[in-house]
């Protein structure tokens, strides 16, 4: 190549940028901006660290409020008996069943957890864990509960039912172990299809093992860690609920008010766009496969 190009292209180089000795003021203005960027990032940085500890103080301060007003013992497993509507869904358990049952003609076209609310990747990654929303924070899917009603209008009747769900554990499944976020819930499960051997099929919480049996219920905290597994050949089904703490005043009024502003956040908001995503999806199949 020429030398003249190398002259040429040096004559087109401004004289405050020829050489990499030569620092004109544009150049220390960038530097200058450089160094603000690095000390600005750097102060995000450590605000948002700080933030977070300020975070979990506050909720562990909030865990220890709601505690001490539970009007529930604290403790991993509750019994279902002390709570009046569980009697009630075991009664019309059956009747769950069998609108179970026909979902399930569709089970390879439901929503991995994941696909619904991304945050519990952390959980599955896989298909082993699929869901069949009914209600989440005040939001009603629409769609499923059309295909349910006699679930939907079960579940109407459970007061303080916040959110509820088929979930659905595949042969060989296991969620590891984990513990919820937030202790102004409870949890609670129904089981409509148990796999055989049910020993094969069951779920610890804070050490001590349960496992589910068709038509009964599981009510417990799911603030303790808790893990659950399908080691048979055959799906394990559940109607998976988060109902309110029954608490005193005013750790009741406090509890209301954080759950109304969870209904508000992105993680509702984005799992309620990704449901109605897959509801037009999913409305597509049911309709080229209608029941017989």
């Amino acid at each position: 190549m020429s030398s003249h190009y190398f002259r040429d292209a040096t004559e087109r180089i401004p004289p405050n940028d020829r050489g990499r000795h030569c620092r004109g003021p544009e150049d220390k203005t960038r530097r200058s901006n450089l160094t603000k960027g690095c000390r600005s990032a750097e102060n995000c940085r450590l605000m948002r660290a700080r933030l977070m500890k300020l975070l979990q103080r506050a909720l562990w301060q909030l865990e220890k409020l709601l505690s001490g007003s539970s009007l529930v013992p604290e403790q991993a497993f509750l019994d279902p008996a002390g709570f009046s509507w569980t009697r009630m869904l075991e009664e019309k358990w059956a009747t769950i069943r069998r609108e179970l049952d026909e979902v399930m003609r569709h089970r390879s076209n439901l929503p991995n957890f994941q696909d619904i609310s991304p945050d519990q990747r952390k959980l599955s990654q896989d298909d082993g864990w699929k869901t069949y929303f009914f209600f989440a924070y005040g939001f009603k899917a629409k769609g499923n509960c059309e295909r349910c009603p006699e679930t939907a209008r079960i579940l109407k009747e459970v007061p303080g039912m916040k959110t509820a769900f088929f979930s659905i554990l595949a042969p060989g499944k296991h969620l590891p172990e984990h513990r919820g976020p937030y202790k102004g819930v409870l949890r609670y499960h129904l089981a409509l299809t148990i796999p055989q051997p049910a020993s094969s099929c069951g779920i610890k919480v804070n050490g001590e093992t349960r496992h589910w049996e068709e038509g009964k219920s599981l009510v417990f905290d799911d603030t303790y860690r808790h893990e659950a597994w399908n080691d048979t050949n055959g799906d394990r089904v559940v109607l998976f609920m988060d109902f309110v703490r029954p608490l005193r005043f005013p750790a009741s009024l406090l509890n209301w008010v954080l759950l109304n502003a969870i209904a508000l956040s992105p993680l509702v908001l984005g799992a309620k766009g990704n449901y109605l995503a897959w509801e037009k999806r999913f409305e597509k199949v049911v309709n080229a496969n209608p029941a017989k």
